[in-house]
């Protein structure tokens, strides 16, 4: 073929592309000006770290994380927490949690740890798998009291959570969303209905239910999903950020179908039922959520903003996420923008 065939074809090519590219939806444009500041927290010795939760704790912030010590090997995961300072910092040395007797000859697969305070007490809320055989259905959501002594962690407690209405050994169970009520703990199954668990945590690994409660929000950004923890933003009220996703193509994935994962908000009562009031309009989006260095997936190519923890005062909330399950970042929002952007549902209660 003569060569300025070769040329005008590449010519077209080019065309094609940078057409493709302008019609691509960027997602930062849709950013909102109340989601003020975003910045990375690097883990000093673990800069794969992801998926951090935070927790205000003896007048510190602590963080927790999760790692996957050999990327060939992602079957493999563990969870660590390091304390930061006031300005979300890391300080000191990170520690890796204890979460898994090696006795039992299982791998440990800690994913997506939450902590929380329960009466006083710290505990942190993961997912692992419990059986022998790594299976999708093998996973099941623990539940571990940690102690701090010496800015050293022990861990007082571990109960694996097998047995509550619903469960179903085919189903890996992840992103139960933890808050406390009166003292005791209380886990959201799902948010769409809205089914509270209180775990017993008296060594029978079962759950009763509480209360659920049904809504239909209109949310377009594909299923709703477990997030950060609950904390109780006034006496009304609790709020959480969930997660959802859905198959699109954008820039950020080059123009290939791929799954983007979403951040938004919802409030749900401060007494039972416990019923879900309010919900974010669209997902919540702040700088370089989607922008950044790309990776090499460790299971499938996804495009993924993920919350697992916040705290807040009177201004503003801080809201801990991953990004493409290899950064720890932490985004600024304003508090008073936040709750009023918060669609007000209907429910119907059952």
């Amino acid at each position: 073929m003569p060569k300025h065939v070769n040329l005008f074809t590449y010519f077209i090519s080019l065309c094609l592309c940078v057409e493709l590219s302008a019609s691509l939806i960027d997602l930062e444009d849709l950013r909102q000006e109340s989601v003020q500041e975003t910045r990375q927290i690097q883990i000093p010795g673990y800069p794969d770290a992801y998926n951090p939760s935070i927790i205000r704790w003896n007048d510190s912030y602590l963080l927790s994380f999760k790692i996957i010590p050999h990327p060939s090997f992602t079957f493999h995961s563990f969870a660590g927490v390091i304390w930061l300072d006031d300005d979300f910092n890391p300080k000191g040395n990170a520690q890796i949690l204890n979460l898994r007797d090696d006795a039992t000859g299982v791998p440990s697969r800690v994913d997506d740890g939450r902590l929380m305070e329960v009466g006083g007490y710290l505990h942190f809320v993961y997912s692992d798998n419990a059986d022998p055989i790594i299976s999708r259905g093998g996973f099941r959501v623990f539940v571990a009291q940690l102690k701090c002594t010496d800015s050293r962690f022990d861990i007082v407690s571990i109960e694996r959570l097998s047995r509550f209405e619903g469960q179903n050994e085919k189903i890996r169970e992840k992103n139960w969303v933890p808050f406390e009520y009166e003292e005791k703990l209380l886990l959201s199954y799902s948010i769409v209905p809205h089914v509270v668990l209180k775990p017993l945590l008296d060594d029978s690994q079962e759950c009763i239910t509480v209360c659920k409660s049904r809504k239909c929000p209109q949310w377009d950004w594909g299923e709703i999903r477990g997030g950060t923890t609950a904390l109780k933003i006034d006496e009304a009220r609790y709020l959480s950020f969930f997660h959802s996703s859905i198959i699109m193509e954008s820039i950020h994935s080059d123009g290939k179908p791929m799954t983007h994962y979403f951040m938004g908000a919802y409030t749900f009562d401060a007494k039972p039922p416990f019923a879900v009031s309010h919900i974010s309009p669209e997902p919540i989006i702040g700088k370089d959520f989607y922008h950044g260095k790309n990776y090499k997936p460790y299971w499938k190519p996804v495009v993924v903003v993920f919350p697992v923890g916040f705290v807040f005062d009177e201004e503003s909330i801080w809201v801990a996420y991953g990004r493409q399950d290899r950064e720890c970042w932490i985004v600024k929002i304003n508090k008073k923008w936040l709750l009023n952007s918060l669609i007000d549902l209907n429910f119907c209660i059952k």
